[in-house]
This record gives C-alpha cells, sequence and structure tokens, in this order.
C-alpha cells in the first residue's frame, strides 16, 4: 500500500510572559484577563499553570509564509491586549529575575492536580518555550522521523537558547530551561520506536497502568502529537523575534521533507544511540552556539555552529522546493550575532549587569515585526 505523503503543514505554539513594565517583574494577571468578560482578539488565549503564563498558538499553516503572517498577528494581538492594561509581553524562556515562589498558581482544577502530583517540581517550571507541529499524515513515517529527529534536537536547541538567566542569576547555561524542565517525568530524547504500533503499546501500557490519563503527559523533545497527525517539536526555548521562531519552523519542516524523500529511496539517516545525542544535548543547553558538540559519524568533537551549517547544506534543496529560503536566511543571522541567550548576556554585560534593561530589551525584541490587528 503507498505511503501517505506528509501534507508538511505547519503550526506554531508559543507560551509568553506577562510583564509589569514599571518593575519589569512578571505579574499574575492571566485570570483577570479571561474573566474581565467577552475579549475581542483573533486567537483564544489559554492559561498556563502560573498566572504570569498566557499559550497562543497559530492556526495550521499551508507553507512558511502563511505561517509568518499568523505568527506576527498572535503576537500583535497578545502585545496589543497587554498594552491596553498596562503590561506587556515578553518570548523567551525564562525571565531573567522574576522568583518562582512568588507566582500564583491558576485556578483550575487540572492545575491543582499537577501541583499534587508534581509538587515543587511543578511549581519550579516558571519556564516558556515554543512548540512547532509539522503534518505528518503516515503514523510510521512521523515515528521514523521522530529516531532520526532525536540527533537533530540538539542542532535545534542551540539555536533557540534564550533563557541563560534564573531568579536574578547568570545561570553559566544558555537554556536553563530545558534543565528545569528535564525534572519533569517523559521529557528529553524520546527512545527508538520500530514503527508506530510499538508506539501505541507504550501510550497503551502507561494509561492502562495508570501513570497517565492519556499521550498529552508523554512531554519528550519530539513526539507525536496524541490528538493531530503531527508531528511535535518541543526543544526549543520561547524564541524572543518573530524572525526567528520562523527561521526555526522552516528549517524544521525542510528537515522533515528531507528525511520522507529519503524514505522515498529506500534510505535514511544514520541512527546513534540516546546516550551518544544526549552529550550533544547538554553541549547545546551548557554553551549554545558558542560551544562545540561531537560529530558522531567522525567522532570529533567540532564547533556547534559548524554543525549547523551542514545540517543547512542538507537540506538547502528542499528549503528551495518549499519557497521559505528568505525565511531561513535568519538561520545564518543567528550564527552570525548568537541566539536571543547570547544577546541577553551581551545587553547584562553592558549594561552594568541590570537585569531590567535585559527585560526591557526582551520586550523590545518580542515585538519586532509583529501585526497588531485593526481597532
Amino acid at each position: 500500500m503507498p505511503k501517505q505523503v506528509p501534507s508538511l503543514t505547519v503550526g506554531i505554539e508559543e507560551e509568553y510572559q506577562i510583564i509589569d513594565p514599571e518593575t519589569r517583574e512578571l505579574t499574575s494577571y492571566i485570570t483577570q484577563l479571561l474573566n474581565e468578560g467577552p475579549v475581542i482578539v483573533e486567537r483564544e488565549l489559554k492559561p498556563e499553570f502560573l498566572q504570569s503564563q498566557v499559550e497562543l498558538g497559530t492556526e495550521v499553516c499551508k507553507n512558511i509564509s502563511d505561517l509568518h503572517e499568523e505568527l506576527a498577528k498572535q503576537r500583535g494581538t497578545i502585545c496589543q491586549l497587554a498594552e491596553k492594561r498596562g503590561l506587556a509581553i515578553v518570548s523567551a524562556g525564562t525571565h531573567p529575575f522574576s522568583h518562582w515562589v512568588d507566582q500564583d498558581i491558576t485556578p483550575k482544577d487540572r492545575y491543582f492536580g499537577l501541583l499534587e502530583e508534581m509538587q515543587m517540581v511543578a511549581k519550579r517550571l516558571l519556564i516558556f518555550g515554543m512548540h512547532v507541529h509539522i503534518g505528518i499524515e503516515d503514523r510510521d513515517f512521523a515515528i521514523d522521523c521522530m529516531n532520526v529527529m532525536r540527533y537533530m534536537v540538539p542542532h535545534i536547541s542551540v539555536l533557540a537558547t534564550s533563557s541563560p538567566f534564573w531568579s536574578g542569576r547568570n545561570s553559566g547555561l544558555k537554556s536553563y530551561r530545558s534543565v528545569l524542565f528535564s525534572d519533569l517525568p517523559r521529557t528529553g530524547l524520546p527512545d527508538y520506536f520500530p514503527d508506530w504500533a510499538s508506539f501505541e503499546r507504550l501510550i497503551n501500557s502507561l494509561v492502562n497502568t495508570g501513570c497517565i490519563p492519556d499521550g498529552s503527559k508523554i512531554w519528550w523533545d519530539v513526539r507525536p502529537h496524541w490528538q493531530f497527525p503531527t508531528l511535535e517539536f518541543r526543544m526549543c526555548d520561547a524564541c524572543t523575534t518573530v524572525d526567528e521562531a520562523i527561521a526555526i519552523a522552516a528549517l524544521l519542516q525542510a528537515i522533515v521533507a528531507w528525511l520522507w524523500d529519503l524514505r522515498q529511496k529506500n534510505m535514511t539517516f544514520r541512527m546513534y544511540r540516546r546516550d551518544l545525542v544526549e552529550e550533544n544535548r547538554w553541549r547545546a543547553i551548557r554553551w549554545g552556539l558558542d560551544g562545540k558538540m561531537i560529530d558522531w559519524g567522525k567522532k570529533e568533537e567540532v564547533p556547534a555552529r559548524w554543525l549547523v551549517r551542514e545540517l543547512l547544506r542538507l537540506v538547502d534543496p528542499y528549503v528551495e522546493q518549499l519557497g521559505s529560503r528568505e525565511y531561513i536566511e535568519t538561520i545564518h543571522t543567528i550564527l552570525e550575532h548568537g541566539s536571543s541567550a547570547d544577546r541577553q548576556l551581551k545587553v547584562y554585560e553592558e549594561s552594568g549587569d541590570d537585569m531590567k534593561a535585559v527585560v526591557d530589551y526582551l520586550i523590545e525584541e518580542t515585538m519586532k515585526g509583529v501585526i497588531r490587528p485593526a481597532i
């Protein structure tokens, strides 16, 4: 039976910080925002575990050009809504200095249930991420793609690092969010699965034994979505600019297109042990683009930037086919000028270790290129 060609549709979910622009602190406001009566916005506001967070997701888009417009409108909507209430929005993996102890939990049963189950591990999750969905209707190919994509998780992560600070300290890491999220069960890199049926058996075993209610509680860096025919990429810190988020989504879409082409030729990318890939994942979290990772094929330590450029060369023909070259170009800008984490650290240093200057920078960068809704 012929395999179904993946649609390669694309969508993005982002978790945003709600900021008091006077104190630059996170502010617990999402409940008031949702309870103020009908809020006329183009997107559904979704509360998160903590009231200083809000989640928004784009529509399913057929191409990266449409996704760019969708995300720019999404950010414009939430930024304008916040500004009307004297607030601001930031997109970054952690807040530079707000403390998790001071945050209010959103009063919903499922969040109280999460707190009861996870205790302080959940309370400390003052983190913000970006999830990218790529449409893959053939479930066995989705598993194949997930198996291979484990190797590329560090390559993508270094581009998205935006959480160097935690509770008023320089963490020394480029993605402290990744460390905090790893405290939860069923996170990090998935294991290898031979096919979709084996993945379903795992989910059924966890559900039938009362470990999880459904597949939504699988929080790997890359996973098949439990409801929709997409592969979901969850390794990224929240990207600070629209262009960065779109560039990473475009790269992920191109990688999936490349892997599908290999599959049609009865080929695939070489598989590596999860513990080997974990070494690169740690290096990406710790040093980001300034560090080195291991080329496990050659068994050599090489600059992270070199490995990202190698990946770009591999997928270049598919970037052309997908018409996303102008968006992919932002990857080269990141490679040259650094990720959001690198830029935040530079602002911090140049401002004389002023965390508030970093927040001001993040507010400005988050609003770059947004499309505000007509009033």
